[in-house]
This record gives C-alpha cells, sequence and structure tokens, in this order.
C-alpha cells in the first residue's frame, strides 16, 4: 500500500511501518489496508481490542469553513479551476471517523506468522490462480512493456483489495479535507487534497466515484492521489486513468510504479535461507547489504543460483529464533510500494504461491507473545536508563530501537538480532 498510507512514501526503512491501519484482515478482506502501525510493521491489531488513543493533537483555531476558504485561494492559486474546487466541496463537512481513525493507536499486536496466515489464505491462492489464467492477455502485455513479473502484480492486487472488491467507500475529498483541517499531518494531507482536485480537473474521474480509504487511497491498487499523478496510467487507451473500475489501468498503473521504483524481471525478491551455528545475528540489519558470494562464505545455507555478485540483506522477522531471508533489490523495490516488511515478504511469499512455491520451511516461534505497544514504549524507556540510545521513546520499533536493543543484547551475552521481546524486556525490569 504506499502507495496506501500517508508514511509510506516517507519512509524507506525495513522495519518502519505504515502508521495509519486499524484492523486485522481476514482471509478475504484485503490485507494491506490492514498492516501493523507499531513495532515496525510486523504485527496487525487484534480484533476485538481496543486502540490507544494517540498524543492529544491541538484543535484548529479556526472553523471548518473558514479553513476551507482559506484552502480555496490555494487551490485556485495552484491551477484549480473555481467550478472543480466548489463541485468536489459540495456538501463536504469534516468526517468524525477520519479523525478516530487518525488519532487511534492500536495497544495489541499479532505477530508477522499470523499476518501471513491471512494473506496466503487457500482464498487468496485460489483467486489469483484463476485471475492469472483469465487475464493472461493482459499481463503478457503488461510484462512486455513494464518488465514486471504477473505474480508480483496479482499479489499486490490480492492484498490491497482484495483483488478489487473492497477498494474502500469514504469520500477522497472529504477524508482528505478532514485530515488537512484536523488531522496530525495536516501540510501532507494538503498536498494530497491537491493532487485529488487536480485528478478531477483531469476528469479522470467524477468526485461521487474518487472514493477510497479513510487515509486517503484509492482504487484496486490503492494510491494515494499524489502517486496516482505520477504513475497512473490510462492501458485501455478509454482517455481516463480508472484505477476504480478498470483492472488493466490498476494494474498497469501499479507495473508503471514498480518499474520506476526500480523492479528488475531478471532477479529475485529474495529467499529463505538457514543460518550457521555460532552466527553474527547483528548482521541482520537493513542497513548492511553483502554479496552473496560473501553471505555463502559466511556458511549461509540456502542460496539459490542467483548472481553471486547481487547484493542482499538478511532479514530475521521473528527474531534469531524464526525462519531468516536474504532479500534483494527487488524486495526495496516493494517497500517502496508499502514500506512494511511483512507486506514485502507477504507479497514475494504469495507471489511464489501461486505456481505452488512459496512455502517457509523455518520454524516461527508461535509461542511467543509480542510486546504491546505500551510495552514497547517502556522497553525503550528502560533502554534509555541503561545507557542504550533507541531514540525519543514512541513505541514504534524503528532503525534506532533496534540498534539499541543489539547493543543491550551483545552486553549480555544473547543473540544480537535486535527484535523486542518480552524475555527482553524482562531482562530490562530486572536491571537496577
Amino acid at each position: 500500500m504506499f502507495l496506501t498510507l500517508f508514511p509510506a512514501l516517507m519512509l524507506r526503512t525495513f522495519t518502519a511501518g505504515s502508521a495509519l491501519s486499524l484492523v486485522v484482515a481476514c482471509a478475504a478482506e484485503p490485507i494491506a489496508q490492514t498492516l501493523p502501525s507499531v513495532s515496525d510493521a510486523l504485527a496487525a491489531t487484534l480484533p476485538g481490542q481496543p486502540a490507544q488513543a494517540a498524543d492529544p493533537v491541538e484543535m484548529p483555531a479556526v472553523s471548518f469553513e473558514q479553513w476551507r476558504d482559506g484552502f480555496r485561494q490555494k487551490a485556485l492559486a495552484e491551477g484549480i479551476s473555481a467550478e472543480v474546487f466548489d463541485r468536489a466541496f459540495a456538501g463536504i463537512e469534516p468526517d468524525p471517523s477520519v479523525i478516530a481513525a487518525d488519532r487511534s493507536q492500536p495497544e495489541f499486536t499479532r505477530p508477522v506468522w499470523q499476518y501471513l496466515d491471512g494473506a496466503l489464505s487457500r482464498q487468496r491462492v485460489a483467486s489469483g490462480r484463476r485471475l492469472l489464467d483469465e487475464h493472461r492477455a493482459l499481463f503478457d502485455q503488461l510484462e512486455a512493456r513494464y518488465g514486471v513479473d504477473r505474480a508480483v502484480l496479482v499479489a499486490i492486487w490480492g492484498l490491497e483489495s482484495s483483488f478489487g472488491d473492497i477498494i474502500g467507500d469514504k469520500s477522497i475529498i472529504r477524508s482528505l479535507a478532514t485530515l488537512a483541517y484536523e488531522g496530525r499531518r495536516p501540510d501532507f494531507a494538503e498536498d494530497q487534497l491537491l493532487a485529488a482536485l487536480r485528478i478531477l480537473q483531469k476528469g479522470d474521474v467524477d468526485p461521487s466515484r474518487m472514493r477510497g480509504s479513510w487515509a486517503g487511497a484509492m482504487g484496486q491498487t490503492q494510491f494515494i492521489p499524489t502517486t496516482y499523478n505520477e504513475h497512473a496510467v490510462d492501458f485501455d487507451g478509454d482517455g481516463r486513468r480508472d484505477v476504480w473500475s478498470t483492472e488493466a489501468d490498476a494494474l498497469a498503473s501499479a507495473a508503471h510504479y514498480l518499474q520506476t521504483s526500480g523492479w528488475d524481471f531478471r532477479e529475485p525478491w529474495g529467499f529463505e535461507v538457514s543460518l550457521p551455528e555460532g552466527f553474527d545475528y547483528a548482521l541482520a540489519d537493513a542497513d548492511i547489504r553483502k554479496p552473496l558470494s560473501e553471505w555463502r562464505a559466511l556458511g549461509v545455507k540456502g542460496i539459490t543460483e542467483a548472481d553471486d555478485t547481487l547484493r542482499a540483506s538478511l532479514l530475521l522477522p521473528a527474531g534469531h529464533r524464526g525462519p531468516a531471508f536474504l532479500v534483494l533489490d527487488n524486495f526495496r523495490t516493494i517497500l517502496r510500494y508499502n514500506n512494511s516488511s511483512a507486506y514485502a515478504l507477504a507479497i514475494g511469499l504469495l507471489s511464489e504461491r501461486f505456481d505452488g512455491g512459496g512455502r517457509v520451511e523455518g520454524a516461527w516461534p508461535r509461542g511467543d507473545q509480542p510486546l504491546s505497544r505500551s510495552e514497547r514504549l517502556e522497553l525503550q524507556e528502560r533502554l534509555v536508563q541503561q545507557g542504550f540510545d533507541p531514540g525519543t521513546p514512541d513505541g514504534i520499533i524503528g532503525a534506532n530501537t533496534r540498534r539499541a536493543i543489539r547493543s543491550y543484547q551483545q552486553s549480555l551475552g544473547w543473540p544480537a538480532d535486535g527484535h523486542p521481546t518480552q524475555q527482553l524486556l524482562g531482562r530490562l525490569r530486572a536491571e537496577p
């Protein structure tokens, strides 16, 4: 999805996740709209569990009408016609549900293996196989034009919108206007709102059909407006870039985005590997990229026959006790679509599952209970107390926190995988 949610175009690390989702997908729901909002995007909100309010947000000093009139002047100065603006904003009022979604933060999470269970459901795999066969001619054209694997496109299609069945029903103009007026990222929301008005002015879609998620993501491949304007494609040649109801346009738009993000048809996204006894788990860092030949020399098993000069990073999505993956540049390209390592892993595995592969051989530590948001915050605060700098405590396990965890683990003589666990928090609690 980053195209689906705000932060994913703003962040470019393996472990930062999208910060705007709320619920867990079941097998029939679009997984990408339910991505984790905390803990490095390797978990999703547990169904039936409360969300924790985010930090207080200062209320606007002006009324919505005053904000709208000021924004109208800005939009007209940016080239939006008065007719387009007034038609788009006719009857628009703030949406309280959007503000509630924007300000909530899930307290409880579930681990990556449960996320993958939903992403790789039999229903999703069967639907993907059927659509690959049904649209064979279209995918031939897309691969020839953009050089992006058809199975990857179908995996994105499936996770973003359940193959176009669930694309969101909120007015994009209303949602973005609400976020621009009262949300936590008003400047970003205003930029997206201007981009949405440009889409209307171009005539690609009528305001009544410009619908999507509360965060402003649109269509079968869940583009935000700025991404749409840069990468959406009129593949069927009807004069409109219709990512809402035209599969060819939606899939071509995703392919175009991946192409411009660096997808290489000749290379794998990555593969599962096994690590030798005594391996240095501190090497599992997105910033560490080694040629496959070097990983092989370190005793890593399971490396494919890919070019040994290709550079890869080691991903341990559940820490040293779970499966290990070497991920290459195409994995990073998927992250540009949605900056979540769980999402990128799901796309890679699902794309292989359509052809009978994509099975994870390593055992997940299914008995582990992930840290809640308040526990992650406590972990960060206790790391600070012990002299390990995770950055400003915020409950989000990003690169700085992982580095701090590794340093602390090394001081204990533990495997330094940078993974937050209940055991780690318990050890910190025992410190004087």
